[in-house]
């Protein structure tokens, strides 16, 4: 059979496809390789995002098809679904899957090698497996270890697709319209890792906040929590970002009434500049937002909140940078993920006048990221001394540092504990005035207090 190796690029949603298509591949028999190098097929399951999520997807077929010009390359992924042919053409590329044929990759993979060779092209072009990614109704789904807190923290892709057409993001169009996973798939899902020893699963979708909305009978997230509380032993759920509209008075009461859900929202904002916002056709304001970031406070005031903005909007003045700037600053965010704006093609965003120079919106973004380590620099001094529940973490390297162990709080703090200790461990501990210091563990196993 073929060994094969999954290298991975972008958002949670993309990884959790990559975790689906390996346990396919193992169950059929194929063998997991130890590199990239060593495989006899490496999938390659790219991101699109932005226009350097596309450059880092080209390097990278580029760096593989040098260091081993036998491995056959499946390159698949959003960039595969938005521009096929121009990776058909790079160098190396076996094959390429759209997100709309992504479940026939262990078709191509798990039978023997040699027969892999049999899809290629005598064109000079390797063929193309792609078609209309809205009448895909499929969720790939296995829950995804990786990175920070590797073993620890697993991610359980509940949702696909989006429905929204915002006029920066290109996702629409290569994850197609929103799905769901069934209820008893998830909670199937969360008892196996349950079973596992897992102590934290992270919920995630393109946009998770409308899972169940395409179920028939129509479902909420609001409904759905409450049952894999009641009907699963997770010791912790927590939230991958979800859109400021979904985070309601009935959803953060929720998080208020357990410490089994983590004290922790990633609302994306954008911009803090209501003309931006129309322009972005995002379907909220300001105000709309301010209002769910007091929500939170009023019921969670130790909650970490998050957000994504974009510098350099076609069009935005200096004036609506300030804008975003000051929103940011007068309101108590916990970190930003701030993104320099990049034209997708086939976008509303980049038909639009008033393309700014790359100066200006790397110049904004460095300013949108210094604001947000101040805040984050703020919320741990504002968390100091404060009894936290927290999850012991992999080290991300493969020797174990001297002294210390990571881990992630409820809050989305993260700690270095003095002394060694497994991963995927509860502890309690009193936070620190800021990251770089070490904390005691207080106690070991005790997750019954609420950490509101």
């Amino acid at each position: 059979m073929a060994t094969f190796y999954i290298e991975q690029f972008g958002c949670r949603a993309t990884q959790a496809d990559g975790a689906a298509i390996e346990r396919q591949l193992l169950e059929r028999g194929s063998t997991l390789a130890e590199s990239p190098e060593t495989a006899d097929v490496v999938v390659l399951n790219t991101c699109t995002v932005t226009a350097a999520a596309d450059a880092q997807a080209r390097e990278a077929i580029r760096k593989l098809h040098a260091r081993n010009p036998a491995t056959r390359i499946v390159v698949t992924g959003c960039y595969a679904q938005r521009a096929p042919e121009e990776l058909a053409v790079l160098p190396g590329v076996s094959c390429v899957v759209g997100n709309s044929h992504k479940p026939q990759i262990p078709d191509l993979v798990a039978p023997a090698a040699r027969s892999f060779v049999s899809i290629g092209s005598l064109s000079g072009a390797a063929p193309i497996l792609s078609g209309d990614i809205f009448e895909h109704q499929e969720v790939l789904v296995a829950p995804v270890s990786g990175g920070e807190g590797s073993h620890t923290r697993p991610t359980l892709k509940i949702q696909d697709g989006c429905n929204n057409r915002c006029a920066f993001c290109v996702i629409p169009f290569v994850r197609g319209k929103s799905r769901s996973l069934p209820a008893e798939r998830i909670i199937e899902e969360i008892d196996r890792l349950s079973d596992g020893g897992f102590r934290e699963i992270v919920l995630s979708g393109i946009n998770l906040g409308a899972w169940g909305r395409d179920l028939s009978p129509r479902q909420e997230l609001i409904d759905l929590i409450p049952q894999i509380l009641a009907e699963t032993s997770a010791a912790r759920l927590r939230l991958s970002s979800i859109e400021p509209l979904d985070v309601t008075r009935d959803l953060i009461a929720l998080f208020r009434g357990t410490p089994r859900l983590a004290a922790h929202f990633h609302m994306p904002l954008q911009s803090g500049s209501d003309r931006i916002l129309a322009a972005m056709h995002r379907w909220y304001r300001t105000e709309h937002y301010a209002r769910r970031v007091e929500l939170i406070r009023e019921e969670l005031p130790h909650a970490a909140i998050g957000a994504d903005v974009i510098a350099g909007f076609p069009g935005e003045s200096e004036e609506d940078h300030v804008l975003t700037l000051g929103f940011i600053e007068q309101h108590p965010f916990s970190y930003l993920h701030v993104f320099s704006y990049s034209s997708r093609p086939g976008t509303r965003a980049a038909a639009l006048r008033g393309q700014l120079p790359a100066s200006t919106i790397k110049r904004r973004a460095r300013e949108l990221r210094r604001l947000g380590e101040a805040k984050s620099a703020a919320f741990y001094l504002s968390q100091s001394g404060r009894e936290q529940s927290a999850l012991t973490l992999g080290h991300s390297g493969a020797t174990p540092s001297p002294g210390w162990t990571p881990a992630l709080s409820s809050n989305y703090l993260k700690l270095r504990l003095a002394g060694q200790f497994p991963a995927n461990q509860l502890v309690t501990v009193l936070c620190p005035p800021n990251p770089d210091r070490l904390v005691e563990v207080q106690r070991e196993g005790d997750f019954a207090s609420s950490f509101a």
